[in-house]
């Protein structure tokens, strides 16, 4: 969470010149000045100095555990619910993006991308996306910041996804170049900003994050409220249609056999093909594939461990859990999981994927989720 800080540490643009040796550079070398260089050439680059902005907080993310990041982001591993996977070789910037927040106006965050280093500097290479345009220079980062502000509101039950946008070194918000870390920037988008909105994502190659307000987290159901639709669900003893004993729906997903909470006769199952709700059985094994085939309704598929998804924050409404994702299982609201199976997450460098929010597994087939049908709900 943010907070406003006890003394403001943000920037602004001061003044910006030419240098031939931009490493050797008076602001560069300078550990008290805020500085970016964009070079343009061997010789040549553009120095832009920044000076204390009293009326802003800054906050910097990035993978680097050094001081001047505040939030460390690690890669999202699909699917990894032990944390158990690592990645050898990660895609997200050391120091990826800053965010400035107007400390007389919480509703005002804005986001640029890249964040300065210990010695306070940015430095934009050769290589690096750049341009010039009314004296003012700009820049795009190697695999670039992705913004994606919903339309509408986020969290009352009519939110529609947007466009995922670029944002630039000095906050500027473009159409997606051709490819993630392609020469040519994209095309300025000149009705949206980057100002974060309740429920924007922000996407730092290898790793996407979710903007919630504090007036938004105010309309999202809290995790009591989720505990106890859980609460609620399992006080009708639903029952398996096959073993007729009554099942339990799990806060969260347990991780071993061994846990003592494991109760394997009582944990729900949903055919993915289906949405029936039943506990562990063997009737119906193919014994060529891991499919069954429900014993309501025939239906071939695959059967998952039922979980509820506890994380308020990517909740769009405070319903029922009443649908499931495919093929993860977590349990959400029905507008909630609709929501996020029309969110296309970029996949590192590697194109887009609708994903379960709680685990980040890519969704199968389609529409990517199953409503649920439990036996007390079956004519």
């Amino acid at each position: 969470m943010l907070y406003k800080r006890s003394s403001a540490n943000g920037v602004k643009r001061s003044k910006h010149y030419v240098v031939k040796t931009p490493h050797s550079s008076q602001a560069i070398l300078d550990a008290e000045q805020h500085s970016i260089s964009y070079t343009l050439s061997r010789n040549q680059a553009v120095i832009v100095e920044y000076m204390p902005d009293e009326e802003k907080d800054m906050f910097q993310i990035g993978r680097s555990s050094e001081s001047p990041i505040d939030f460390v982001v690690m890669d999202t591993i699909p699917g990894d619910k032990m944390g158990e996977n690592k990645v050898l070789q990660s895609t997200i910037s050391r120091f990826a993006c800053r965010i400035l927040c107007d400390r007389s106006n919480p509703r005002v965050a804005q986001i640029y991308a890249a964040g300065f280093d210990s010695s306070r500097n940015i430095f934009l290479g050769e290589k690096a996306t750049k341009w010039q345009e009314s004296r003012e220079i700009d820049g795009l980062t190697t695999n670039g910041v992705l913004i994606m502000h919903p339309r509408g509101s986020f969290c009352g039950g009519e939110a529609k996804h947007g466009l995922w946008r670029e944002v630039s070194v000095g906050g500027g918000v473009f159409s997606l170049r051709e490819s993630r870390s392609a020469q040519q920037k994209g095309v300025v988008v000149d009705d949206e900003t980057n100002v974060l909105q309740d429920g924007t994502l922000i996407d730092l190659c290898g790793a996407t994050l979710l903007w919630r307000s504090h007036e938004g987290l105010e309309k999202s159901p809290t995790k009591h409220h989720l505990e106890t639709l859980v609460d609620e669900l399992n006080a009708g003893r639903p029952q398996c249609p096959v073993g007729l004993n009554t099942l339990v729906i799990p806060r969260k997903l347990t991780l071993s056999m061994s846990d003592e909470t494991v109760n394997e006769k009582q944990q729900p199952y949903v055919y993915l093909n289906c949405g029936h709700v039943q506990g562990h059985h063997d009737w119906g094994q193919d014994k060529d594939s891991k499919d069954r085939r429900c014993p309501m309704c025939l239906e071939m598929g695959p059967v998952v461990k039922l979980c509820m998804g506890i994380e308020p924050a990517f909740y769009v409404d405070a319903g029922p859990p009443t649908f499931a994702f495919n093929p993860c299982g977590h349990m959400a609201t029905e507008k909630t999981v609709k929501y996020w199976a029309n969110v296309a997450i970029p996949h590192g460098t590697n194109g887009f994927d609708a994903v379960c929010p709680f685990c980040a597994t890519p969704l199968v087939g389609y529409p990517g989720y199953i409503r649920l049908i439990f036996q007390d709900n079956v004519d």
